[in-house]
């Protein structure tokens, strides 16, 4: 299996594409290491957006 590309994008709720460190896109911002098949979390109480930024 090939990994998913730096830059990749996931919503809270989807399970999670690749293991690595995920960023929320827009502000306030935070990171969070999460690992592939677990669901993305929600930031601040919100559905956001997470980007891979680094992989596990």
């Amino acid at each position: 299996m090939s990994k998913k590309p730096i830059g990749t994008t996931a919503t809270t709720g989807q399970n999670c594409p690749e293991s690595g460190v995920w960023k929320v896109v827009g502000t306030p911002t935070t990171t969070a290491p999460i690992s592939e098949g677990n669901r993305m979390p929600p930031y601040g109480g919100k559905a956001v957006t997470w980007k891979l930024t680094q992989y596990a």
